[in-house]
């Protein structure tokens, strides 16, 4: 149970908190496009559309992992899930680390009943990879919803604050490299909004990783997230101290896409306008997620979620 409570601690902060960064940004501000007043081309015909492992989709927009495991992430799952499905796009999963702890969290996860045609990410945190996780807790975390594509995700900050983290980082890059090189599905690395720097990023040039989302800083702290949590002042303060610790998705993305040239390149983490998303396309993203400014909306429904 304190893993559901956990996640259901976490929704509600979202809800009712404000818990962005209110010092660092996303970065997309510093860039400005070039005003084009001819740029012959019939506006009506323009094509966003792409291509994702090799799935077709409607633009390089996806919904970015949020949550599952309890019952309210349920609704907000299918939620996404059906707008993703009615608009072509793609989502990820939250951590569904849960799973394995709480079988009967199971259906929180499961989407396909209403997304059938969409691309799925499962996900679960990387440094599980250090306490018993293998193949065969990873291929379940894909094969149990049906998804596609796996992430794992980075979170050291928040592991480190949180009290009842995992904590236990080391040697994680062997292993991550190692689980890659035939597991039967895409695996993602990405972060949680602290941003991946080149010197991470390049670790995994050769390795059969198929992408990286930056997930930089300038959105949602997660930092600050489990300083509302906090049970100690000491423990507040030092979430406190880290709301805006992190490079900034656009330095983050510039950064990752110098070193990867051959991989999938996402962005998200502060992702709040088209015009955010024109940018980090226009800085090298392959595909640009959103997550926070659809939460909200997703407690209500697929169509809030669309609008």
């Amino acid at each position: 149970m304190e893993i559901q409570n956990r996640k259901k601690d976490h929704i509600d902060i979202c809800l009712k908190r404000d818990v962005q960064f209110n010092k660092l940004s996303s970065g997309f501000e510093a860039y400005n496009f070039s005003h084009n007043a001819l740029p012959e081309i019939n506006i009506d015909k323009i094509d966003l559309s792409t291509e994702i492992l090799g799935k077709q989709v409607n633009a390089p927009i996806f919904i970015s992992s949020m949550t599952g495991g309890l019952e309210l992430g349920e609704n907000i799952n299918k939620n996404l899930a059906t707008a993703c499905q009615n608009l072509n796009l793609f989502m990820g999963m939250g951590s569904q680390r849960i799973t394995l702890e709480m079988p009967e969290s199971l259906n929180t996860f499961k989407v396909r009943e209403v997304a059938p045609d969409i691309m799925i990410f499962a996900n679960v945190g990387a440094v599980q990879l250090n306490y018993g996780y293998g193949q065969k807790e990873l291929r379940y975390f894909v094969e149990s919803i049906g998804a596609n594509a796996l992430y794992l995700h980075l979170n050291v900050l928040q592991e480190a604050i949180q009290p009842e983290g995992d904590k236990n980082f080391s040697g994680l890059i062997e292993k991550i490299i190692n689980i890659a090189e035939d597991f039967p599905y895409p695996i993602f690395l990405k972060e949680t909004g602290c941003g991946i720097s080149a010197k991470t990023a390049e670790k995994f040039v050769n390795s059969n990783i198929k992408g990286i989302d930056v997930a930089g800083g300038g959105g949602t702290s997660w930092s600050l997230i489990e300083a509302y949590r906090a049970k100690f002042p000491f423990q507040a303060k030092i979430g406190e101290t880290f709301r805006n610790w992190g490079i900034s998705t656009a330095d983050s993305l510039i950064e990752v896409r110098q070193v990867i040239k051959d991989k999938h390149v996402f962005a998200s983490g502060g992702i709040r306008s088209g015009i955010d998303i024109a940018k980090a396309i226009a800085l090298g993203a392959d595909a640009v997620g959103i997550a926070y400014p659809l939460l909200e909306p997703s407690t209500k429904s697929a169509e809030a979620v669309e609008e």
